[in-house]
């Protein structure tokens, strides 16, 4: 999920991945099955397969089962036709909510996701309802250490490529457009700086603050059950969840 603050949400996705490690493996393969029809099983002339290679490997999946993915995306190991959709919609208490889905199943994943936002308060919206509250961006998270001299990855990611280097408590962030992410992502990969996160991501323009106990249990409820379903593999909201949620 993307709402709150950056750091905390890689927290909680490193979270996640430990508590449902085979979920997000899952999540992981349809990913690189489109990423291998889009461009090819060649990760060198590939991207978009490398970046997802690249959160693979962040999430401690194994390479023989990255092997496995890229094999049954080619057709070696049988023919299964994914297509991406990105749902919009808003929550209870009026939560922007963007869904980035990979599914063999248009309609069972369509009837789920109106299910899962009916059930807990929020309505699935059309195309456009909700993406212009947000902004389509590569974001790469390094963490302070002692081994980090500022002022060079400054350096070395605005001269990758990068628009922007925040720099907050707890570490770094770097923002580049979409289209250079992966040129960014691998010369700082190069100079050996290790990421907590690398992606691209829809970050909100403004984040909407929840008051009442009820809508906070609605919202929890709607992003866990959107998180625990196979086909959708990224969840983006507008919220400012507390670090605890």
């Amino acid at each position: 999920m993307a709402g709150h603050s950056k750091w905390s949400n890689i927290k909680h996705r490193k979270g996640k991945a430990d508590a449902a490690r085979g979920k997000v493996f899952t999540k992981i393969g349809k990913e690189i099955a489109m990423a291998v029809r889009e461009g090819g099983s060649d990760p060198a002339h590939n991207s978009r397969l490398r970046d997802v290679i690249a959160k693979a490997r962040a999430n401690n999946m194994s390479n023989d089962n990255i092997d496995r993915s890229i094999k049954k995306a080619s057709g070696e190991l049988g023919d299964v036709v994914y297509e991406e959709i990105t749902y919009e919609g808003y929550a209870a208490g009026g939560i922007a909510v963007l869904l980035e889905v990979v599914t063999d199943n248009r309609n069972r994943t369509a009837s789920d996701v109106r299910h899962i936002f009916d059930k807990n308060g929020g309505s699935l919206g059309q195309s456009g309802s909700v993406g212009y509250l947000f902004n389509y961006q590569g974001l790469i998270l390094i963490e302070k250490s002692d081994n980090i001299i500022e002022d060079e990855l400054m350096i070395s990611a605005l001269e990758a490529g990068a628009e922007d280097v925040e720099i907050s408590d707890e570490g770094y962030e770097i923002i580049t457009a979409p289209g250079d992410f992966s040129a960014v992502r691998d010369a700082l990969e190069s100079d050996g700086y290790n990421f907590a996160s690398a992606e691209r991501a829809y970050v909100p323009q403004m984040q909407n603050d929840i008051n009442d106990e009820e809508t906070m249990e609605k919202l929890t409820k709607l992003l866990e059950m959107l998180d625990d379903n196979d086909d959708v593999v990224s969840v983006y909201h507008n919220a400012n969840l507390p670090d605890d949620e």
